[in-house]
């Protein structure tokens, strides 16, 4: 038996390669699936089945893809009502794998068609729980995404979620391996565990949601509390894994090399939006006029997905060179599938061309503390969580994540700064901002990592576990 966590760190997320004598299961595949298929290749195995545990919102899974190139059967739970053909497993329903077995446990709560597979070994002992979204390690899938769907309060979702995780995975041994499906970072939960192994004694002993005295309206009030809006991003991301979408490698081999007149004829004909994956300083340098700024050597596709509201927008890229296929690839895995092309050469290419060119002004922490002295405006656009827990004194919270909804908030005239954790977001932020016209935005460089090493006042730090999520 081999179980191998292939773990994507953009998205925060466990796909799983499992095999037996031959056979192979994929639980929750990436989009690009190729990779599953060269591994299967290269141990002489077969890929026998795609298990996905629920319809996925935060990503775009490779289940109907890799059935398309493997004759793999498409396996979901209970209530799963998919437009493409899959089996749709009953509760308790064993699926023989080489010489052991997976067993779907219906654990509706997350989402109603949510299901977690349990895998036992040749001697028929519980050996591991993939739990997708309903057990993360430290937290539990939030039971708001499905509301609309299911027709169902966020608080009866979580009363759904307690009854689940009390019947079919508080019941297992305490040396099962807990594998979730998402880690820290994961827009899924509130509170997830860097870890992305653990075990169900370690989760009985130390994850708030599976306190052995808890009541079921205690759960509910704690799983609930504090919720973020989900990204916008998701109800889109959960209407293509269930209808089904265009294979990524044609996405990739549609989009163009542009050289630099005609990326800029193209972007005006199709007021398509110039998407800058390079480095924040390298931007700050230069970029291309209205350009938006996600790194793509940050958490790239959550900020894509919650910054870029229409997922249909054609989008040009300015990337490192060699990194044009792998920036399409990271916007298909949320659903954006519309890239036309990227600028050949990169931003050199539009430089020496000798098209016009915007840089960003920033200042150092030690500059803005002097500016402090005469009362400069300031913008934090860290989480809530974040700010809570320790910020510059009489500085508003205005977290990139919506961003929009504080726009009226900075000034068009005057000068004023903006900072994140580390100077990664708050460029995001400048470049958003830049490109609706407020061109008195200044970056605070290292954000504030830096600004905690300067003398500027800031509020009494609070531990963040003690704080609302």
């Amino acid at each position: 038996m081999k179980i191998e966590q292939i773990y994507t760190g953009c998205l925060a997320q466990g796909a799983y390669y499992i095999e037996s004598n031959g056979e192979v299961t994929i639980i929750d595949p990436l989009r690009e699936v190729q990779q599953y298929v060269d591994k299967a290749t290269a141990n002489n195995s077969k890929i026998k089945y795609i298990f996905e545990t629920h319809f996925h919102a935060d990503f775009v899974s490779g289940h109907v893809t890799l059935a398309e190139k493997t004759g793999a059967t498409i396996i979901y739970g209970p209530n799963a009502n998919p437009s493409f053909e899959a089996y749709i497993a009953k509760d308790g329903e064993v699926f023989q794998l080489g010489e052991i077995t997976i067993t779907c446990l219906h654990t509706p709560g997350h989402t109603m068609e949510s299901s977690c597979y349990l895998l036992k070994d040749k001697d028929g002992k519980d050996y591991a729980l993939f739990s997708g979204d309903t057990l993360f390690l430290g937290d539990v899938g939030r039971p708001d995404l499905a509301q609309k769907a299911a027709d169902m309060t966020q608080e009866q979702l979580a009363g759904i979620l307690f009854d689940s995780l009390r019947s079919k995975v508080m019941t297992l041994a305490d040396d099962v391996i807990v594998y979730p499906a998402h880690g820290a970072g994961s827009a899924c939960g509130k509170n997830l565990s860097k870890e992305t192994v653990g075990s169900i004694g370690d989760q009985k002993a130390t994850n708030y949601a599976l306190r052995a005295d808890m009541t079921r309206e205690e759960f509910i009030k704690e799983v609930t509390d504090g919720l973020l809006p989900p990204p916008a991003y998701f109800p889109m991301n959960v209407k293509l894994n269930k209808e089904g979408y265009q294979n990524v490698e044609d996405i990739i081999s549609e989009a163009k090399a542009f050289d630099a007149k005609t990326f800029e004829a193209v972007a005006n004909e199709t007021d398509a939006l110039i998407l800058d994956v390079r480095h924040q300083d390298d931007f700050s340098k230069g970029h291309i006029p209205k350009s938006i700024f996600i790194g793509i050597d940050g958490q790239f596709a959550p900020w894509v997905g919650a910054l870029i509201l229409d997922y249909k927008q054609p989008i040009l890229l300015v990337t490192p060179e060699g990194r044009e296929e792998e920036t399409i690839t990271r916007l298909s895995r949320v659903g954006y599938d519309n890239t036309l092309g990227f600028l050949a050469g990169g931003f050199d290419a539009w430089k020496n061309y000798g098209l016009e060119y915007d840089t960003l002004n920033s200042v150092t922490a030690s500059e803005l503390e002097e500016k402090l002295v005469n009362e400069a405006l300031v913008f934090d656009v860290r989480k809530p969580g974040e700010f809570e827990a320790e910020h510059i004194e009489n500085v508003p919270s205005t977290p990139l994540d919506f961003l929009n909804e504080h726009l009226a908030e900075f000034p068009k005239e005057d000068d004023f700064y903006i900072h994140c954790a580390g100077g990664y977001r708050s460029v995001i932020a400048a470049s958003i901002l830049k490109s609706r016209g407020y061109h008195n935005v200044i970056d605070v460089k290292g954000g504030y990592a830096a600004i905690k090493n300067t003398g500027i006042k800031r509020t009494n730090f609070v531990c963040p576990s003690t704080l609302k999520s």
